[in-house]
């Protein structure tokens, strides 16, 4: 998933366009793609447990989509004091402090599925999120920091699909592992002593499988800290806690920080739910073992989109591009509301395809010409991604209020969609 803010950190009060910081270090940037890739997938897995959850607590959509509530709410919580730690310890330290906390998030899978307590779900999803919010305030500034600043729409978008990269393949084998085994009763069927064995029953295969992730991290980790005092050139500027608001009073900075919000929470609502709408009877009408493989298609889409992207956006405004892909993105919502069968299904997987090059583009344009208020600038945008916990919660209400029709829910992201390309039209030209 799409979902990284940059910190650009510069120390010149004079910024020359096309030149800034630079960092020595030969082949650092296979490093940060495996961090865009790390935490594109594990992003992306909330998509597979969801439905699993809802199931096995009977939750509804509101209630299940808490999940991605405490996941996302970690980018209010801790954008800004991520970005003040990487700034504190560096780059490298600050990989290694955000993989362990994102491997003790991990473990916390395990009390959870042992006691049955979705609350206990919930808190090991926030500490995990914290781990992935400091590794992306990572990422993102040292891509920005290895190639000239006119190549930056470009370059950012390349790196955010190895992010997709991540998203296509942890679901796909997530679901395989999590939803893959069907039982013959469901948590709505029993109570008691009867249901909690069941709950951990069924939620075996999730703590296994973050156990599995902890250990993997923990390796990361340990290659990360080898390399620690390797990074060469790193600058920062001083934290300015929370002044850099005043940012919002620019038009192109504020519309953008809005759209990184809506952006970031439509394309997590839908992803929370196409297991639950492709399950529909109106739609594909099969179980979710059946179809949780498919939301690989949903963050595939993204994936090529943003390789293409990356290419396509040294010729033409990214801009025009923004606002072309973002009106997609609603005739697409569009089609699949008001039909049935495959042909639901498949455009609201399509959507994913329009989703690819958004955030990287709609950051740069927001972000161009910050100068010395970069740092800042970044610490909104990260706070901002904090949609991704706002709009799936009111995508659920949305349904729940309309009796569980998702059809009609997708109103609302489509909404965002609209006001996304406004932005692309009101930031076509350079700042």
């Amino acid at each position: 998933m799409a979902l990284a803010p940059d910190l650009a950190l510069s120390t010149d009060p004079n910024p020359v366009e096309d030149e800034g910081q630079h960092i020595n270090a030969p082949g650092l940037q296979y490093f940060v793609f495996a961090l865009f890739f790390i935490f594109g997938g594990i992003t992306s897995l909330n998509d597979v447990i969801i439905p699993k959850l809802k199931e096995l607590f009977t939750l509804n959509y509101t209630q299940a989509m808490l999940v991605q509530f405490c996941f996302f709410a970690a980018y209010a919580v801790i954008g800004i004091p991520g970005a003040k730690l990487v700034k504190r310890i560096g780059y490298m330290r600050g990989a290694v402090f955000g993989l362990a906390t994102m491997m003790v998030g991990c473990l916390l899978f395990i009390p959870a599925s042992q006691t049955a307590t979705y609350w206990v779900f919930l808190f090991a999803y926030f500490i995990l999120a914290s781990g992935v919010v400091v590794v992306q305030v990572v990422a993102n500034p040292l891509i920005s920091l290895l190639g000239p600043a006119r190549t930056a729409h470009s370059r950012l978008t390349f790196a955010q699909a190895f992010n997709s990269l991540g998203t296509t393949i942890f679901p796909y084998f997530g679901a395989m592992l999590i939803l893959g085994s069907l039982a013959t009763v469901t948590a709505d069927q029993l109570s008691g002593a009867e249901l909690l064995a069941y709950r951990q029953a069924e939620s075996e295969a999730i703590w296994q499988g973050y156990l599995g992730l902890a250990i993997a991290i923990a390796i990361v980790a340990a290659v990360v800290w080898s390399f620690r005092n390797r990074l060469q050139g790193e600058q920062h500027e001083a934290s300015s806690g929370f002044a850099g608001l005043d940012l919002l009073k620019r038009g192109r900075f504020g519309y953008g920080a809005l759209c990184i919000f809506l952006y970031v929470g439509a394309e997590v609502a839908i992803g929370s739910i196409i297991v639950n709408y492709l399950m529909e009877e109106r739609v594909l009408g099969q179980p979710e073992a059946a179809v949780g493989w498919m939301i690989s298609l949903y963050w595939g889409g993204a994936m090529v989109g943003r390789f293409i992207g990356s290419l396509v956006m040294r010729f033409v405004s990214p801009g025009l591009i923004l606002a072309g892909v973002a009106t997609g993105a609603i005739a697409l919502i569009a089609i699949s509301a008001n039909t049935t069968g495959e042909l639901a299904g498949y455009t609201l997987l399509a959507t994913g395809l329009m989703n690819s090059i958004m955030f990287p583009t709609i950051f740069s344009l927001a972000c161009e010409k910050l100068g010395p208020r970069a740092a800042d600038g970044s610490g909104i945008i990260n706070v901002a991604i904090c949609g991704g916990a706002i709009v799936p919660l009111a995508f659920g209400a949305l349904a729940d209020a309309t009796g569980g029709n998702l059809a009609i829910a997708l109103t609302l992201p489509a909404l965002c969609y609209a006001v996304i390309t406004g932005f692309g039209i009101f930031a076509r030209k350079p700042a």
